[in-house]
Formats: structure tokens, C-alpha cells, sequence
């Protein structure tokens, strides 16, 4: 087996591992949110319908993008891509055949990149329009 196919093996074991991690994660958290409402049940307190309406529904009202956030992840994966992609040129006297895929894989990256930027702009463009 060469090293680029166990290179997308380990690729995809790693994505399927954190898909997998987080989604435990968010399993253990909302158990963690709901758990004071199972002991107050279990101990036959009276609950106010509010306190159980809260801990029942998960809040997204106020939750925004945070435009700098998404600047950081929009840099972060340009410089990513671009970096892959000078990497392309730098290994093909070594392995010509991952010359193109490399250079397609940095180009995408850089272009993830892009419209993170783009995103970053519209949600600061919006949060000023709802604000004011």
C-alpha cells in the first residue's frame, strides 16, 4: 500500500473519529443539563413550568456568527491552502503523480478560505444593520 492511500485512509478515520467524538460530546452535555431536572423529579419536588421549559429547550435566540471567528478560520485556511499548494511544487521531483491533486486540494483550501472571509463580512454587515 503507498503512502498517499494510507495517507486518505488516516484522513477519513480521523474524520469519522471526531464526527463521532463530537456528537458523544454533545450527547454528554445536554445529559449534564438535563440531569438537575431528573434528581428534582426523582425526590418529588414541585418544579415551576418555566424551570422545566428552560432546561427542556435548547436556547438559540441571541446566539450569532461571530464575524471574528470566522475571519480567524477564513486566514487560517488560506494560508492552509496556500501552503499545500507551494507543497505541491516542492514534491514533485520526489513523487510527480501527488503534483496535481496537492495543487487541487490547496487551491479548494484557499477558496474554503475566501468565503469564510466573505462570510465574516456579511454576518459584520448584518449585525450592524440589525443593531442600528
Amino acid at each position: 500500500m503507498t503512502a498517499l492511500a494510507l495517507f486518505g485512509i488516516a484522513f477519513w478515520v480521523f474524520l469519522a473519529i471526531a464526527s463521532v467524538a463530537g456528537i458523544v460530546a454533545d450527547y454528554k452535555r445536554r445529559q449534564l443539563e438535563i440531569e438537575p431536572l431528573r434528581i428534582a423529579i426523582e425526590r418529588g419536588a414541585q418544579l415551576d413550568p418555566a424551570v422545566i421549559e428552560k432546561l427542556m429547550s435548547r436556547e438559540t435566540k441571541g446566539q450569532s456568527v461571530d464575524a471574528l471567528d470566522l475571519k480567524v478560520g477564513g486566514i487560517i485556511t488560506m494560508l492552509s491552502g496556500a501552503g499545500i499548494a507551494i507543497a505541491s511544487f516542492l514534491i514533485t521531483p520526489w513523487m510527480a503523480v501527488a503534483h496535481y491533486p496537492l495543487l487541487a486540494i490547496g487551491v479548494i483550501a484557499v477558496f474554503v478560505g475566501v468565503g469564510l472571509l466573505l462570510a465574516a463580512r456579511t454576518a459584520q454587515n448584518h449585525a450592524r444593520s440589525s443593531a442600528g
